[in-house]
């Protein structure tokens, strides 16, 4: 409703002084999501799971290059760790696939292209709480199938304790998630074609200390279309 409202009052007031356009986006795409595994922040490209993201954003023109983009997400992350093939007689397979609603807050420059092109790129925080997700375990042993699939347990954080998290516990989720993300990519007069990164700060696990290390924390590539009104 916030970001409805802002976008048609200062798309009315743009088009009355001849300026370009504030408006609405509404994107989706896919999601190559990851976690960091060691204290300085690094991944394991095999364990990048993919998800989807789909939302709204509104695109509050600034100045003459400068918009201000905030969102509303539902967004896909997580990872997965396999081992073997699944065509042997032994293989193993789990995966953790949390559900954000996400909010970003970019800053996003745009450069004219072409007569109805524009090329891109922003930057800013975001929040997210998890609300969905499942931890799936698949795999074989001596060629017998086994399967399990388990709702994702979520701490009862309350986050305004910053030194302490309701509901924590072993195999537990924190529920609030929230980082940096970058966007960058070309907008034409309707459609666009963008890819993010989400640098995600906060840990996973329940009851973790979130500023010793960069380990167990999300990263997020992301590949979106839009639809410009």
């Amino acid at each position: 409703m916030l970001i409805c409202g802002s976008a048609a009052l200062i798309a009315t007031a743009q088009k009355e002084n001849g300026n370009p356009k504030s408006g609405l986006i509404i994107k989706a795409g896919l999601n190559s999501a990851n976690v960091t595994v060691t204290d300085d922040g690094h991944v394991e490209d095999a364990k990048s799971l993919k998800s989807f993201h789909v939302g709204i954003v509104g695109d509050l023109h600034i100045a003459s290059i400068l918009s201000f983009q905030p969102g509303l997400l539902f967004t896909g992350k997580g990872s997965k760790t396999e081992a073997g093939q699944s065509s042997d007689a032994n293989y193993y397979k789990a995966t953790t696939n949390p559900f954000y609603l996400e909010i970003p807050a970019n800053l996003v420059l745009k450069f004219p292209l072409a007569a109805n092109a524009k090329i891109f790129a922003g930057a800013g925080p975001y929040l997210a709480i998890g609300i969905a997700g499942n931890n799936k375990v698949e795999g074989k042993v001596g060629g017998v199938d086994f399967e399990s699939k388990d709702r994702i347990d979520w701490s009862n954080d309350n986050p305004t304790t910053f030194n302490y998290e309701e509901g924590a516990g072993f195999g537990i989720m924190r529920r609030f998630d929230y980082g940096l993300n970058g966007v960058a990519g070309v907008e034409f007069d309707k459609l666009l074609v963008s890819a993010g990164y989400g640098l995600g700060l906060a840990k996973l696990q329940s009851g973790s200390d979130n500023g010793s290390n960069d380990n167990n924390k999300h990263r997020v590539w992301s590949f979106s279309l839009g639809y410009r009104f």
